[in-house]
C-alpha cells in the first residue's frame, strides 16, 4: 500500500447497534474500492473484519478491526467496531483515535439503543458524524421512517442528502438531493442518470429545503442569496456542508444496500469530501523532559510520537501494537522510547493491518493508523516517542467491568496455564480483569457482562486449550459479636518429659471498630501470667480471627482482654498459651452472640426517566435501600442506593433487559452490616456442607 500524507488520510469509526450491518458495510467498501475481488458474508464466516473463530462462530463482531480503503486519492482507515454492549472497551479504543464516525442504522430495525449510544459517544469525543442507513434492498425497510425518528430525537441537524428510488419493494436507484438529480443502478458500483419519479418529489422537496437552509446558515452572504431565491451551485453546497459536518451542525444521512454494494461508492466519496483529515483535530501530551505541554496536532514536521490504542495477541500471528501517529513520520528502522515503561523499542517493520493480515509499509505519516509487531515493553495506552523529546499522551478512559464470576479450572494443574492465557487476553482486552481473591480462596474474572465472560471462557478453550467453568462467587462475609463473654480455658497435656500447660481467663466484647480484626488488652496483676507469654496470647488471637468459629469467615470488631490465668514453671510454653487462647476464642466468641456481617455496596444506576419505577422496584427485591435520585443530562435519572453485594449477581443482564439496554450502573464497597437471620443461617449451613 502506498504512503499517504496527513491531509490525504481519513480515520473513520463505524458505530451502531449489534446486527445493523457494520461488518457487511466494510465488506462492500473493500469490494467497491477494489481492495478485494469478492464480497464476504458474515453468515459465510469469510469477512475481512470477523476473522476470529469466536466471531465466526457467533456471527457478530467481538473486537475492533482496522481495514484501510483507498478511494479518490485518499486513504480511509475504517475501524469496524462491535455493536454489543459487552464489548464497549473495543469501541472506546476505536473512538479514541477516530477523527469522524459513520453511525450505521438498519433500515428495517430503525433507530435502536445502539444508535443512541453511538450518538452519545460521538458527543463525548466531539466527533463529526454521518448516518448511513443499510438494508434498503429489504422490502420492509423505510428510509423515511429512520429520517423521521432521527429528526424527532436529534432535531434539525439531520440532513438526508440521498433518497432511495424503490420499485416493487426493491432499491433500484437514488436521488442525489445536492444535485437534485436521479440515478439508476446498472451494476455493482455502477449507475446512470434517470428521471426523478413523481412519488419521490414530495419528500425530495422537504429534504432539499432542509439542506439549503443549513447551507444558508454558514454565512450572511448565503443567507441573503437564500432569501432572494437564488440557487446554490453543487460546489457551494458541498463546501458549506463540509464546514457544517466538521462543526457538527449538520449530520448528513445517506443510504444503500451492503449486500448489493449499492450506495457504498457515494458513502466513500462523502467520507473523503465531508470528513476532516487528522490535522484538523488537536492532540497534545506532556513533554517528560521539560514538563511542558507538547502540541503534536498531527504535524508531520514535528518530532516523532505515537499512541498505542490497541493490542492484538494471536497465538498464530503474534503480538501487534496498533498505533496512531501523533506527530512526525514513523519509519521501519526507527528506535523509539516508551516513556511509560522507560524502555527503548526497535520498530523493525511497520504495517497497516487489513483485518488480521499485516501489510508492510515503508512509513506512516502523522495522523495515520498502523501496527508494529513484537514490541516487548509496550502495552495498550503507552506512548512511543524519541528520547530527545519524550512524550506522554493521556490514556483513553475505558468503561469499568462490574460483572464478575468465579472461575475453576477443569483439569488439575492447569492453574498456571490459565493464568498465563488470561494475562495475554487482558493485554488484548482492557475491560477484562482476572483477580485472585485469596481471602475466599477463589479466582475471579471481571467483564462488561455475562456474554463477555462467556466469550472469554470460550476463547480460553479454543485459543489456549484451557478449560474453565464459571460459578457464582463466594461473597466476603465477616463475623463479629454483639455481647460480652467471659471464659476460663486451660490447656494441659502430659506426654512424658515436659508437658504442656497454659491457662487463660479472658473476656470478649465488641470493640466498635469494624475496620480492625481485634483489639488486645491485658490487665493481669501479680504475674498470674508472665509478661513473656503475652505475645503468644496475641498470636493465638491473630490465628483465630482469620477463620471465625461461626462460618469460617474473617473476624472483625472484637476486643479481647486477658485478665488472669496461671502457669507452670516447667510445663508452660508459648505454644501452650497460644493453644489455650485459640480454644478460649472459639468458646468466648460463640457465647457472645455471634453474627454474620455482609458487605454493602453503594450503587448508582443511570436510566431514562421512564424506567425509574421498574428499577427501584427491582432494587427493593434485591434488599436494596434507595437513598435518592439525581437528574442527569439527556432526560435520565441517577438512582443511588445501598445494596448487599449478594444482590448484585446477574444484575447487569436484568438491568439491560428491563431498560432495553439503556441502563448503566456502577458500584463500590462501602461498609459491612449485620446480615438478616435467614441469610446468616443459609450461609452457616452452606459453609458446614463445604467443610463436611
Amino acid at each position: 500500500m502506498k504512503v499517504y500524507r496527513t491531509d490525504e488520510i481519513r480515520n473513520v469509526v463505524l458505530l451502531g447497534h449489534g446486527g445493523c450491518g457494520k461488518t457487511s458495510l466494510v465488506e462492500a467498501m473493500a469490494y467497491v474500492s477494489g481492495a478485494t475481488t469478492r464480497m464476504g458474508k458474515v453468515t459465510d464466516k469469510n469477512t475481512i473484519s470477523d476473522f476470529d473463530k469466536e466471531e465466526q462462530k457467533r456471527e457478530f463482531s467481538i473486537s475492533t478491526t482496522l481495514v484501510p480503503i483507498e478511494w479518490e486519492k485518499a486513504k480511509i482507515n475504517v475501524l469496524d467496531t462491535p455493536g454489543y454492549f459487552d464489548f464497549v472497551g473495543e469501541v472506546e479504543e476505536a473512538v479514541s483515535v477516530a477523527d469522524a464516525a459513520v453511525i450505521v442504522v438498519s433500515g428495517k430495525a430503525g433507530v435502536e439503543v445502539g444508535t443512541e449510544k453511538a450518538w452519545e459517544l460521538c458527543d463525548k469525543y466531539n466527533l463529526p458524524r454521518m448516518v448511513y442507513v443499510t438494508e434498503m434492498d429489504v422490502d420492509d425497510a423505510s428510509f423515511r421512517q429512520v429520517v423521521q425518528d432521527l429528526t424527532d430525537r436529534y432535531g434539525k441537524v439531520i440532513a438526508p442528502h440521498f433518497q432511495p428510488i424503490r420499485e416493487n419493494e426493491k432499491l433500484v436507484g437514488y436521488v442525489n438531493v445536492i444535485k437534485n438529480a436521479g440515478r439508476r443502478y446498472t451494476g455493482i458500483g455502477q449507475r446512470e442518470e434517470c428521471e426523478i419519479p413523481d412519488y419521490c418529489k414530495p419528500n425530495l422537496e422537504i429534504y432539499r429545503e432542509k439542506l439549503l437552509e443549513a447551507v444558508a446558515e454558514t454565512s450572511d452572504e448565503f443567507m441573503e442569496r437564500y432569501f432572494a431565491g437564488e440557487e446554490f451551485s453543487v460546489e457551494e453546497i458541498r463546501a458549506a456542508m463540509r464546514t457544517e459536518v466538521m462543526e457538527g451542525s449538520i449530520v448528513p444521512v445517506a443510504m444503500g444496500s451492503n449486500l448489493q454494494a449499492q450506495g457504498v461508492a457515494n458513502l466513500l466519496s462523502d467520507i473523503v469530501r465531508f470528513f476532516p483529515s487528522p490535522d484538523w483535530r488537536e492532540c497534545a501530551g506532556i513533554n517528560r523532559k521539560t514538563n511542558e505541554i507538547y502540541e503534536a496536532n498531527y504535524d508531520f514536521a514535528k518530532a516523532k510520537s505515537a499512541y498505542v490504542f490497541k493490542t492484538m495477541v494471536d497465538p498464530f500471528i503474534g503480538k501487534y501494537s496498533f498505533i496512531k501517529v501523533c506527530s512526525g513520520v514513523l519509519k521501519g528502522d526507527d528506535v523509539l522510547y516508551n516513556a511509560d515503561s522507560e524502555a527503548d523499542e526497535k520498530l523493525g517493520k511497520i504495517y497497516t493491518m487489513i483485518g488480521n493480515k499485516p501489510v508492510e509499509v515503508s512509513e506512516l505519516f502523522a495522523g495515520d493508523i498502523g501496527a508494529i509487531g513484537k514490541l516487548a515493553n509496550t502495552k495498550t495506552g503507552d506512548t512511543l516517542s524519541t528520547k530527545t523529546t519524550p512524550i506522554l499522551y493521556g490514556k483513553t478512559e475505558y468503561s469499568k467491568p462490574y460483572t464478575y464470576m468465579r472461575y475453576v479450572t477443569k483439569n488439575k494443574g492447569d492453574e498456571d496455564k490459565v493464568s498465563q492465557a488470561l494475562q495475554r487476553m487482558m493485554a488484548e482486552d482492557v475491560t477484562l480483569k482476572a483477580v485472585n481473591d485469596s481471602e475466599n480462596r477463589q479466582s475471579l474474572i471481571y467483564g462488561m457482562g455475562d456474554q463477555h465472560l462467556e466469550v472469554a471462557v470460550s476463547k480460553l478453550a479454543e485459543r489456549y486449550k484451557c478449560e474453565v467453568t464459571l460459578e457464582t462467587p463466594k461473597v466476603a462475609f465477616r463475623e463479629t459479636i454483639k455481647k460480652k463473654s467471659d471464659v476460663d480455658t486451660k490447656y494441659k497435656k502430659q506426654s512424658g518429659g515436659h508437658g504442656q500447660y497454659g491457662h487463660v481467663k479472658m473476656t470478649f466484647e465488641p470493640s466498635g471498630d469494624l475496620e480492625s480484626p481485634y483489639v488486645f488488652e491485658e490487665t493481669v496483676v501479680g504475674g498470674a501470667v508472665p509478661k513473656n507469654y503475652f505475645p503468644a496470647v496475641e498470636k493465638g488471637l491473630q490465628e483465630s480471627v482469620q477463620r471465625g468459629p461461626l462460618a469460617g469467615y474473617p473476624v472483625v470488631g472484637v476486643k479481647a482482654t486477658l485478665y488472669d490465668g496461671s502457669y507452670h514453671p516447667v510445663d508452660s510454653s508459648e505454644m501452650a498459651f497460644k493453644t489455650a487462647t485459640i480454644q478460649a476464642f472459639k468458646k468466648g466468641f460463640m457465647e457472645a452472640a455471634p453474627i454474620l456481617l455482609e458487605p454493602i455496596a453503594s450503587i448508582k444506576v443511570v436510566v431514562p426517566d421512564d424506567y425509574t419505577g421498574d428499577v427501584m422496584g427491582d432494587l427493593n427485591k434485591r434488599r436494596g435501600r434507595v437513598l435518592g435520585m439525581n437528574p442527569v443530562a439527556g432526560g435520565k435519572q441517577e438512582i443511588v442506593a445501598d445494596i448487599p453485594m449478594t444482590g448484585l449477581f446477574g444484575y447487569c443482564t436484568v438491568l439491560r433487559s428491563m431498560t432495553g439496554g439503556r441502563g448503566t450502573y456502577s458500584y463500590e464497597f462501602v461498609r459491612y452490616e449485620q446480615a438478616p437471620s435467614d441469610v446468616q443461617e443459609a450461609e452457616i449451613k452452606k459453609r458446614a456442607e463445604e467443610d463436611a
